[in-house]
């Protein structure tokens, strides 16, 4: 098995950084700048048709960014150790600079797209709850699950390339 590489960030990885940590911020301050204009009942889950079929106290509109923090930190952290990933059997010390850095910009994306759609998911939930849009869309989770598994499968296919 081939050793822990030091591998540079990508210029990409830190773009997503970025974008990622950035939509986190600007949801957070989006959420303490309409706190008090939030009803006492907020939308806690719509249906695959976009409607609110469940509804919370609007402290539970602190879940999501709560849980983007450890997500996002362990994610992170997974990808400061590529070489704990798994990999196919032909991984040898000629390749293992390429694996490594395909699998932790694969999980760099996949992370911060997470981030993104709690983020989206805050805010639609935001704007059902002040009345600026009466419900969600029934597509949005066929966009999220394209969105996280997206690279996942751009990663797996070009992972078959690596010889």
């Amino acid at each position: 098995m081939p050793k822990q590489l030091n591998i540079p960030k990508t210029r990409s990885e830190k773009v997503w950084d970025i974008i990622g940590i950035g939509g986190y911020i600007a949801t957070v301050v989006f959420l303490i700048i309409i706190w008090r204009q939030l009803p006492e009942q907020v939308p806690l889950h719509m249906g695959l048709t976009g409607h609110v079929d469940d509804w919370a106290a609007k402290e539970s509109m602190l879940l999501l960014p709560a849980l983007s923090i450890p997500m996002f930190t362990i994610m992170h952290l997974l990808g400061k150790y590529p070489h704990i990933h798994n990999y196919p059997k032909r991984l040898n010390d000629e390749n293992a600079a390429a694996f490594y850095q395909l699998s932790r910009k694969m999980l760099n994306k996949v992370k911060n797209i997470c981030v993104l759609v709690f983020c989206f998911i805050e805010l639609e939930l935001s704007m059902i709850a002040l009345g600026w849009i009466n419900d969600g869309h029934g597509w949005t989770l066929i966009i999220i699950l394209l969105a996280v598994f997206y690279p996942i499968v751009e990663s797996m296919m070009k992972q078959r390339k690596i010889k």
